[in-house]
């Protein structure tokens, strides 16, 4: 009798409103239960304090660290992986992540060095100022000042793999150790 009651009360509430009920948008992709530490034929470590965080179709992995008291935002990990030949080269990844930045100031200039990690090439990236991240699709981001980047292109055999690290200054460098740690872990 209760269900006929609620299903009447549901009937009378969509015909008095002009229509069928809208259907609700579709649900973020939840973050997962344990930490993403493969993709694009490499695999790394991640650090215990890392929380996972939501993927996507662009992202093989979001991480949110640690943040230092006083830091109102926690700083995260984005790690991208487009496929094999894919997402651009190192130089334009590089150049492209560097124009999100626009230092005052006093902020160091953009850094940029090669390394290996086992046979792999590896590109690492440090940028300082105002943020503006995005992606060239809707409205222009708000810029975040006092921001850093820390970033490694890994060059994998399935094509290369960017873990970029961007938050307030001193988030970014609190997590400096434990970045390279990730870093130095990655493995084909």
């Amino acid at each position: 009798m209760h269900t006929l009651a609620v299903a009447a009360l549901l009937a009378q509430l969509v015909s008095s409103h002009g229509g069928p009920p809208v259907p609700a948008a579709p649900a973020a992709t939840p973050a997962p239960a344990f930490p993403v530490t493969s993709g694009g034929g490499l695999t790394w470590a991640v650090p215990k304090t890392w929380v996972p965080g939501p993927s996507s179709a662009m992202r093989l992995a979001t991480y949110f660290l640690p943040a230092p008291a006083g830091d109102a935002e926690k700083p995260e990990l984005a790690v991208f992986w487009f496929g094999p030949g894919q997402g651009g080269s190192i130089d334009a990844n590089v150049e492209r992540w560097f124009s999100q930045f626009v230092a005052a100031p006093g902020d160091p200039k953009p850094t940029r060095s090669l390394t290996r990690v086992g046979s792999l090439p590896v590109t690492l990236v440090t940028a300082a100022g105002s943020y503006s991240s995005g992606t060239g699709m809707g409205a222009a981001p708000t810029p975040k000042s006092g921001y850093a980047l820390r970033g490694a292109m890994v060059e994998g055999p399935n094509g290369a793999v960017f873990f970029k690290l961007t938050g307030p200054r001193r988030s970014v460098a609190s997590a400096g150790k434990d970045f390279d740690v990730l870093v130095a872990s990655v493995k084909p």
